[in-house]
């Protein structure tokens, strides 16, 4: 009986259930799609190759292709693109053809054509990398060549030999000829020492960006020793992420795509989740947060008071232009003198004490603050005073109460296996900047020593924190203009992970965020991106065919630039295991 293959079309081989094959014999069991092809035109090259494809096989770009190379070897390619080539001189040629256009049904010139697929070169298993010679028969690559195109089998051998876990599954490789193979990333490039962070970025809604990140972190925290790992996940759409222990039921195909992975299919465990939600102007009389839905159980409610935001307060002016440092200056002493309890600031305990009462003003008239003129203090009361008051959400308050937490207190307090949902959702937008800054530099001196903070237990050896919109604090537009927030990002982003501090990050648009900080991210993954987006800079390292491609994404498919992979290529995850609320990022 005649073998075929998963598309139905005959194979070269006889249909023989082996036990054992080498890795030449399996190579020449797969069906052959096509022949290598150079022209005198389109010549072969030690980093690309074309082949025609057979009648009636196909191809799509992102798919992995092993072609015969001599001395027994395979190089493995990348298909980056697949064009259509006739006889026909010119498309006015195929026009005449056609009986000059009277569409019958058989055109008076039958054309010869054929499809190539052009390939970017990955690897060859013996390290050749002489050019594909024309007519090498090309074959679809099975799950090891994939591993071993990508560089994936020298990760497995780390593992092997360290005896320590390294391979994180980062979703599945599926090709036209119905194969997959689990795409793996090196956990030395995604949490450090080698290199760190991962930064996502596509259209909203399409790219499913949130989802994979989180997919991405049940992955390690599933693969790796998660006792010495700890999470915080910043909530920034409605209530996304307050539901990350509740169950939800899944397909039978999700099921299984979580057991390819090698993974559980299941929520965060309830009792290492902890839920920090902020305060609200009618938290007083309702106990319930300012957060989007139901507010999960238990949870702890945090705020700001002015003692204890003191050391924070050039966070809630980081947006605002200061060109010569006058509100800079002000700030300064205000931090300090509230800080070190100086006499000038001693009566000063509330937000209204400041705005208010000397030394900064008196009567409602501005007072000089040491060589601050009464004109620039008027100036930064008026600001301070519309982020706390007026467009307040109800996150600052006078002092803090027994059913309100300090947020760098919870943070500071730290432990392996858990993971920590910080809420900012309906925040204003000065508010979750503050509460952003807050997490990172409690994080950051926690780790680098700085911080006068004394934890119960010894830190996690690493902390995973993610954020979406990452834009809103670290934008592109900001080069050579130094914020708090920023320095506080680009400080995580470029020393972070001599800490311990990983970032991951999402935005719709890489352009838009700055590039020292997606420059640091070793992992780099692309959902369905804008036709206009892919022009910019930050995209230009990808091959051409690459990001056209980029365009054409479906919903779930994203494409996964890694260090150890030769070239991106273009996988699925399953769909997480959680309860999701309204957003879906």
């Amino acid at each position: 009986m005649e073998a075929k293959d998963s598309q139905g079309m005959p194979t070269d081989q006889p249909d023989v259930l082996e036990t054992e094959v080498s890795e030449a014999e399996a190579f020449e069991s797969e069906t052959v799609v096509g022949r290598a092809s150079a022209t005198e035109r389109d010549s072969n090259s030690a980093s690309q190759f074309s082949f025609w494809l057979r009648p009636c096989y196909r191809v799509n770009p992102f798919d992995i292709v092993a072609a015969e190379q001599g001395e027994d070897s395979h190089t493995y390619g990348l298909v980056t693109n697949i064009r259509h080539l006739t006889d026909a001189s010119s498309h006015l040629s195929n026009y005449i053809s056609n009986d000059f256009g009277e569409m019958l049904d058989e055109p008076n010139t039958p054309r010869q054509g054929t499809n190539v697929a052009e390939v970017a070169v990955l690897s060859n298993n013996k390290d050749i990398y002489m050019p594909v010679q024309s007519e090498a028969r090309v074959r679809f690559a099975d799950e090891t060549g994939v591993h071993g195109a990508l560089g994936i089998d020298v990760v497995k051998l780390k593992e092997a030999r360290e005896q320590r876990a390294v391979c994180v599954p980062a979703g599945i490789i599926r090709m036209s000829n119905g194969a997959k193979a689990v795409a793996y990333l090196d956990a030395d490039y995604v949490l450090g020492p080698e290199a760190a962070h991962v930064n996502v970025s596509g259209i909203s809604g399409l790219a499913t960006k949130t989802s994979y990140i989180i997919f991405l972190i049940q992955s390690i925290l599933q693969t790796l020793d998660a006792s010495r790992i700890a999470t915080i996940l910043l909530n920034v759409k409605y209530d996304d992420l307050l539901h990350i222990e509740e169950p939800r039921a899944l397909a039978p195909e999700e099921h299984e795509m979580w057991e390819h992975l090698g993974l559980r299919a299941e929520p965060f465990p309830k009792d290492r989740v902890h839920y920090l939600l902020p305060w609200g102007r009618g938290s007083q009389t309702t106990g319930r947060p300012n957060s989007f839905g139901d507010p999960p159980l238990p949870h702890k409610m945090y705020a700001y008071s002015l003692r204890e935001t003191a050391d924070k307060l050039d966070l809630l002016f980081a947006q605002v232009p200061d060109p010569w440092d006058t509100v800079g200056a002000l700030l300064g002493e205000v931090m300090v003198g509230i800080q070190n309890n100086e006499s000038r600031f001693r009566n000063i305990v509330t937000w209204d004490d400041l705005l208010t009462k000397p030394p900064l003003m008196d009567g409602g008239v501005p007072q000089q603050v040491l060589q601050v003129r009464p004109s620039s203090v008027g100036r930064f009361v008026r600001l301070l005073r519309r982020v706390i008051k007026t467009r307040q959400s109800g996150v600052f308050v006078p002092q803090l109460s027994t059913r309100m937490v300090a947020l760098h207190s919870e943070i500071g307090d730290l432990k392996g296996g858990h993971t920590y949902v910080v809420d900012i959702a309906r925040l204003q937008p000065d508010e979750q900047t503050l509460v952003f800054g807050d997490v990172l530099r409690t994080i950051y001196e926690l780790y680098s020593g700085e911080s006068g903070l004394e934890t119960a237990e010894e830190l996690p050896e690493k902390v995973i924190v993610f954020v979406d919109e990452l834009n809103k604090y670290a934008p592109s537009s900001s080069r050579g203009q130094e914020t708090p927030i920023l320095d506080q990002v680009l400080d995580i982003a470029e020393r972070g992970r001599s800490f311990g501090i990983i970032l991951f990050s999402a935005q719709q648009f890489l352009s838009a965020v700055h590039p020292r900080v997606t420059g640091n991210a070793a992992t780099r993954v692309f959902g369905r991106t804008d036709s206009t987006e892919i022009a910019e800079a930050p995209y230009r390292r990808l091959n051409q065919d690459v990001r056209t491609h980029l365009t054409q994404l479906t919903q779930g498919e994203l494409v996964l630039a890694h260090p150890i992979y030769r070239q991106p290529v273009k996988i699925r995850f399953p769909r997480l295991a959680f309860r999701q609320g309204r957003a879906r990022t």
